[in-house]
């Protein structure tokens, strides 16, 4: 797996001041992505060891409130093969961090795919952001996604209730 960088310091994708990587792979291309460079499986730097290190000691200071994996796609299958260990190295580590996930793929989409890395991620993740942007229902008042045909998901509260939970940031920003 490749990834295209790693923020450290980001408050765009998500609640607070979260470490993001952004992986590198996406079959989706989106009309209008914002990572356009990122949907190529081979640009960027080689996902080592040595970068799950680096991401857990991002991850050390309080004021740091999570882990957010973006793209490219996170669940192309080879970035869900490398990112697994990475979560569950941070849910080991770090239990009280949120773990956001993006994805082009809806929830529904994610359920039947077939592999065992998937369920696991999902498992693991505590909110996914899914849906392809699109960009005529692009809108720059959502929190923490594109367009408005995305969703936020509490993957926590929609294990427990079997049915689709939307996040409380599942809104639009008033001016």
């Amino acid at each position: 797996m490749k990834y295209a960088t790693i923020k450290k310091h980001d408050i765009a994708n998500g609640p607070g001041v979260r470490v993001s990587i952004f992986v590198s792979g996406c079959n989706h291309h989106c009309k209008g992505c914002f990572n356009e460079e990122a949907w190529d499986f081979n640009y960027g730097k080689c996902f080592k060891d040595e970068t799950i290190d680096e991401i857990i000691e991002a991850l050390k200071p309080d004021y740091i409130s999570g882990l957010s994996l973006l793209g490219g796609e996170p669940f192309e299958h080879i970035n869900q093969q490398g990112l697994l260990p990475l979560i569950k190295k941070v849910k080991e580590v770090y239990p009280n961090k949120s773990i956001w996930a993006y994805s082009g793929f809806t929830y529904e989409e994610l359920l039947k795919m077939k592999y065992d890395e998937t369920k696991e991620i999902l498992d693991l993740i505590d909110v996914l952001v899914d849906g392809k942007f699109d960009e005529s229902l692009k809108d720059p008042l959502l929190y923490f996604r594109g367009s408005s045909n995305q969703r936020i998901i509490d993957i926590n509260e929609t294990k427990k209730n079997k049915n689709i939970v939307l996040h409380e940031k599942n809104a639009r920003r008033e001016n």
